[in-house]
């Protein structure tokens, strides 16, 4: 006898007729050899729609164990126009026995771990894409237990699923927008989201473009977006060169944010790196060495002093038998929203004295920053003398330039401490040229008086 459980929004006449008209189906294979079950593109097979005779009603659901409700009504137009119509449904449900459907079941505790459990439907045909998710952020959070990490049906709704969903289509439609709420409105008011609102077919970048579809990492960890920028911007840094002195430099260490959103407020991010695996330090999983060290250098909460800064560098260094940790500067722009809030080309910053004058904006803003183990940077607040008193010198040795924040204590130092650098090997030179020359000299004036050496062995 077959059990209805606790299926709703589907009167019992209308299942018992899918399910008997859908006989035939169960005896047979699922894919038959003649292709019956296979659908045209935009049409529904057969097979397909003895399924969505009950799927297809409007209200249909059923009560999860916690309490929650999973919609289990498809949309037969969304579904014909999906990529997914061309495998039907038998391709994700093997599982479901029609003679015996529908079943009361195992209940499932939530939404959530129903949704979790369909990932491994997806990553039976989708492996490719299912290893680019693993290395990503969110797949990172999925492995910390967070329950807003986006999972397969989260981006792709697998019943109304369309060939490059994430990186093509009307704005509105971009997938991201769902949890990233304050981000995407502030890209749907940059240059990017209303040249694509305009024309989304017109090669404006949207969220996949920068951050990819499936492997995407922290944005503030590595220089995947800056590439993402040049990848479409190519001769950015030629054109910069006609104006901007050491362009390059800049393109380093100043975001392309932090001169392209005019209004977004800035930071100096110290990056703690690693000079002999060139890259930035990560943090061990279950080892949180960082933030154990800041919370200790920075006792009161008002952020690390200059001082503070030089004992946390010590710590790191001390195991580092490899190479030097160092810290490498970054002017970058505080906050994920104003980073996507891009202005047109004639209204970014091209003013040098709004950085690289005393007391500059820009620079009041101080953190230190360690790569987290999933990816994302933790960071520690600094006080902003880290990069202006003279025990700083040697920790920001990677990010300070003579005149680069018009600080004349600073630049008289580090000018001092270049010209005692020069002064010893110049003045170990000039003393060894002396002393040679000197030698040369006597050597010359005894080859020019020979008889004096005689007279006095004759005198003798």
């Amino acid at each position: 006898m077959i059990s209805f459980g606790s299926i709703r929004g589907v009167s019992a006449p209308v299942l018992r007729l899918a399910i008997l008209s859908s006989a035939v189906f169960a005896l047979g294979p699922l894919f038959p050899a003649s292709g019956s079950a296979l659908a045209a593109d935009g049409v529904l097979s057969k097979d397909d729609q003895v399924c969505l005779a009950c799927h297809g009603q409007p209200g249909m659901e059923k009560d999860m164990a916690d309490g929650d409700k999973l919609s289990l009504q498809i949309k037969g137009k969304e579904f014909a126009a999906s990529v997914h119509n061309a495998i039907g449904c038998a391709a994700c449900h093997s599982d479901i026995d029609l003679a015996k459907h529908p079943a009361p079941g195992k209940k499932k505790q939530s939404l959530r771990e129903f949704s979790i459990a369909k990932v491994e439907v997806c990553r039976q045909c989708h492996e490719d894409k299912s290893k680019l998710y693993e290395g990503s952020i969110h797949a990172a959070l999925l492995r910390e237990g967070n329950p807003m990490a986006p999972l397969c049906s989260d981006c792709h709704p697998p019943h109304a699923v369309r060939a490059k969903a994430a990186a093509s289509g009307p704005i509105d439609e971009v997938p991201c927008r769902k949890c990233h709420s304050a981000v995407f409105k502030a890209y749907a008011q940059s240059v990017h989201g209303l040249a694509r609102a305009k024309d989304s077919n017109g090669g404006a970048p949207s969220c996949a473009d920068c951050h990819q579809a499936h492997d995407v990492v922290s944005p503030s960890s590595g220089n995947q977006v800056k590439d993402a920028c040049l990848g479409c911007h190519y001769n950015a840094l030629q054109l910069h060169k006609s104006w901007l002195p050491n362009a390059a430099h800049h393109f380093e260490a100043v975001s392309c944010p932090a001169c392209h959103g005019p209004a977004a407020p800035r930071r100096v991010d110290l990056r703690l790196y690693d000079n002999g695996t060139k890259a930035r330090v990560t943090e061990k999983l279950g080892v949180p060495r960082f933030e154990s060290l800041a919370r200790l250098a920075d006792s009161k909460g008002q952020g690390i002093d200059a001082l503070a800064l030089q004992s946390l560098l010590k710590e790191f260094n001390r195991d580092n038998v490899d190479g030097d940790t160092v810290l490498r500067g970054r002017l970058e722009v505080d906050g994920g929203p104003e980073a996507h809030l891009l202005a047109a080309k004639g209204k970014a910053i091209k003013d040098c004295n709004f950085c690289h004058r005393e007391g500059a904006t820009p620079f009041q803003k101080v953190t230190i920053s360690i790569v987290g183990p999933d990816g994302r940077p933790l960071r520690h607040g600094a006080q902003q003398d880290v990069l202006q008193a003279p025990t700083s010198i040697d920790s920001v040795r990677g990010f300070y330039a003579i005149g680069g924040t018009r600080i004349k204590l600073l630049d008289i130092l580090l000018v001092l401490a270049l010209a005692s650098g020069v002064a010893i090997p110049v003045g170990h030179l000039s003393l060894k040229w002396l002393s040679r020359r000197y030698l040369q000299k006597s050597g010359d004036k005894q080859a020019q008086d020979p008889g004096s050496n005689g007279s006095n062995k004759n005198n003798s």
